[in-house]
């Protein structure tokens, strides 16, 4: 750790080498707990070994740093942008299957971003300039026999300490001894030192006593052998998961190459679904799955209240082979997009319920699946229209979170595949239109739109009718043409109340407020609004809600009646707050200023664009797609406001707005919190975390359950869930005890260095 730190300091790329199970990912991952005071804009690491499809690189490092880009850009270029003069480190792990592509991306952000610093791991080096290679050698170990060492004092062998902790996770009470200690010096070299190796070995001794593990292992070695040569350190993990192979049941082996066709993560659920049959009771699943992370093949994580499950990467491509050797590859892929493509229409029926935040979560959980199962879609013969079919389903995971740019690529890909005449083209034409309105792309909008509405006269398809002139209001709308959005947007909501589509009925009432207030009817906006948010309300329906609130709240605004105008946006503003909208925020933060201005607060008002400004440097400010209105109303109501206080004043009210954390910035929004409030120091917080992110983090090291986290910040357990989300997305951590050893670390590293201690990495 302490190299690789040394040479961050100096080098731009540094790339971990090594064979497969050495430790490169668990080295890179620790380095990552203990630098974030070297990098002021974050240490985020992308997991890559979920990564099939080409030309996905720089849309799944879009995804890992949160860009909630809405632009029809290009992905890197995208991704150059908003590294540029940013001082990060970016941590690529296992980049050996696409490490032409890493290149070539890093070679791109190196030319914009140079304070930007790249961690890999990797078999191979991705031949980049500046790239500074580090072989990650094996654990440390005793000579051949433990002499001049007796029982625990060989803990501080690495390879040792770890036999040790691994055996007492599987036999309590287990421990290194003046007896035991050469047994388990000798299992430690026989395994080269390997971690991965030591860890599938000591989870053996729940079933084997020390002795019979090593007498196993010298016979299985002697055999590949022929002698006690050691062998090489890739065939010596090769030998010691042959040999836990071995050990699994043969329903444990069925499994274990079932399940490698998972990508990342996968639930309890799935593998029942995907893997069983043929060998595999469906109830039997829970306990082989028990019995393999006893084994330590597979590794539980906890998402929300629901266990995951994953094998590490070496595991998997172990289980692929023997997939793919057993014939039954083509079978199980089949089955495994089959449960994704249930998934997305599924998620299509029921995301506009009580239960919308939920499902959006578990598709972004699943995102690695879902594209392993579109891209199934797409290689495989007579399956292009499934893929389309299954890529339109997931409009609103597409919306909802950073995958915007992706969706629309998956939906372009079917389309140009599946070219024929049919109901599923038609939804992934109206579907690709809404993705590219809201991307401000009008001009791909429009021909999709054409074909659209032709191919819905043809099949008689009223939800594809309904879109089309849907689509083409909001384009009006967004153009600020309001003469030719409102006949559109009657039309829309005609055809969506006939259809009986509620959903379709509320985005339509959205924007027809927007369009009759534009046009001085506030009564009218007013009135439309109220009837966008009733039913939204019977529906349980929380996203679409928040967007009512907002145009509803500045339609209230405009015909005078601020405070109820404050509280409607305010309500706006926590339903997106916790549904994680940042889109939505901006948009409420806009109407916010606009009845700032219209009060007189201009002071408040200066500092609320200063925080809007902030929100659109994160997340890229969104093109008018109905929901917003014209920039001349920002640039009025700024220019009021400029006038009312003066430059110095205004200048000095938008930085303070823009250095606010998100949550501090969202508290006096909400005027939760004194208008004289200022930043806080950034002393109270741990980078790259928000102040309110630190206090949950704090907290989870206190062992504290989400539930307690929400009573003691007085906030909902859903808004406490998201934080935690957060913190383990922006930290690249899989669970609440190692945001716990992170922020214990960190707390050190604070601490006022003692005489002769040196600091970290830059």
């Amino acid at each position: 750790m302490a190299e690789v730190k040394r040479i961050l300091a100096d080098a731009r790329v540094v790339t971990l080498t090594g064979p497969g199970g050495v430790g490169k990912t668990r080295l890179a991952s620790r380095v990552a707990l203990t630098v974030g005071r070297a990098f002021p804009d974050g240490v985020w690491l992308v997991d890559l070994a979920t990564l099939q499809s080409q030309g996905m690189l720089a849309r799944a490092v879009i995804e890992a740093l949160g860009i909630r880009d809405r632009s029809a850009r290009a992905a890197l270029d995208v991704l150059a942008e908003h590294l540029r003069n940013k001082r990060l480190l970016l941590i690529l792990d296992n980049c050996e299957h696409v490490v032409d592509e890493c290149a070539a991306v890093t070679r791109t952000v190196q030319m914009t971003a140079p304070d930007l610093r790249i961690l890999a791991t990797s078999r191979q080096s991705l031949s980049v300039p500046g790239e500074q290679l580090l072989e990650v050698s094996p654990l440390t170990m005793p000579g051949s026999t433990g002499a001049g060492d007796r029982g625990r004092a060989l803990e501080r062998f690495e390879a040792v300490r770890l036999f040790a902790e691994r055996g007492a996770d599987v036999s309590p009470g287990f421990a290194v001894t003046d007896a035991n200690g050469d047994a388990v010096v000798e299992i430690c070299r026989r395994l080269d030192g390997m971690p991965l190796a030591i860890e599938l070995a000591a989870a053996q001794l729940r079933i084997l006593s020390l002795e019979q593990l090593l007498a196993n292992l010298e016979d299985r070695f002697e055999l590949l052998t022929g002698s006690g040569r050691p062998l090489p350190h890739h065939r010596t993990l090769r030998a010691l998961i042959d040999w836990s192979y071995d050990l699994c049941t043969a329903e444990e082996r069925l499994l274990w190459a079932r399940l490698s066709i998972f990508a990342g993560s996968f639930d309890l659920e799935a593998a029942e679904t995907v893997c069983s049959g043929e060998g595999i009771v469906r109830q039997e699943v829970v306990d082989l799955v028990g019995g393999m992370v006893d084994k330590s093949i597979l590794i539980p994580q906890r998402h929300e209240e629901v266990v995951r499950y994953r094998l590490l990467e070496t595991i998997r491509q172990y289980g692929r082979q023997k997939l793919d050797e057993s014939g039954r590859s083509a079978t199980l892929r089949r089955r495994h997009r089959d449960h994704y493509r249930r998934l997305a229409a599924q998620t299509r029926a029921r995301v506009a319920g009580p239960d919308q935040r939920s499902w959006l979560l578990r598709l972004g959980t699943e995102h690695p699946n879902l594209r392993v199962a579109l891209e199934y879609c797409y290689t495989e013969p007579g399956q292009a229209r499934a893929g389309l079919a299954m890529a339109a389903d997931l409009m609103y995971h597409w919306i909802s979170g950073v995958f915007l740019g992706e969706g629309r690529a998956w939906l372009e890909r079917g389309l140009a595949a599946e070219p024929d005449p049919s109901d599923v083209r038609a939804h992934a034409l109206w579907t690709s239109s809404v993705l590219a309105v809201i991307q401000g792309d009008a001009s791909a909008a429009e021909t999709m739109l054409r074909e659209c509405r032709s191919l819905g006269d043809a099949l008689g398809d009223p939800m594809a009718l309904a879109y089309t002139v849907f689509c083409t209001g909001m384009l009006a709308l967004g153009r600020g043409d309001v003469t030719s959005a409102i006949p559109s947007l009657e039309e829309a909501l005609r055809r969506f109340r006939l259809i009986g589509y509620d959903m379709g009925v509320v985005e339509v009432l959205i924007r027809l407020c927007v369009a009759h207030c534009l046009t001085g009817d506030e009564s009218l906006a007013i009135s439309i609004g109220e009837e966008a948010r009733a039913i939204c309300e019977t529906q349980g329906e929380h996203w679409r809600k928040a967007y009512s609130l907002v145009v509803l709240g500045a339609a209230t605004c405009r015909q005078g009646d601020t405070r109820r105008a404050t509280e409607l946006v305010s309500e706006a503003l926590r339903i997106n707050r916790s549904l994680d909208d940042p889109r939505g925020v901006g948009v409420d933060l806009e109407v916010l200023a606009w009845i700032a201005v219209t009060e007189g607060r201009f002071q408040r008002a200066a500092r609320l664009y200063g925080i809007l400004r902030s929100v659109w440097e994160k997340v890229g400010e969104p093109p008018l797609s109905g929901y917003a209105y014209p920039a001349t109303y920002r640039e009025d109501s700024e220019s009021r406001t400029c006038r009312a206080i003066g430059e110095y004043l205004f200048g000095l009210e938008l930085r303070r707005g823009a250095r606010l954390d998100d949550d501090d910035a969202l508290a006096y929004a909400l005027e939760e919190q004194s208008s004289d409030a200022v930043p806080r120091a950034e002393s109270d917080r741990l980078m790259p975390l928000t102040r309110k992110e630190t206090q949950v983090a704090r907290m989870i090291r206190k062992g504290m359950s989400n539930k307690e986290i929400a009573t003691a910040l007085v906030i909902a357990q859903r808004t406490a869930e998201s934080h935690v989300e957060h913190i383990l997305g922006k930290l690249g951590l899989a669970s609440r005890t190692q945001i716990a050893i992170w922020v214990g670390e960190n707390e050190r590293a604070r601490e006022p260095a003692g005489p002769g201690s040196e600091g970290g990495a830059g």
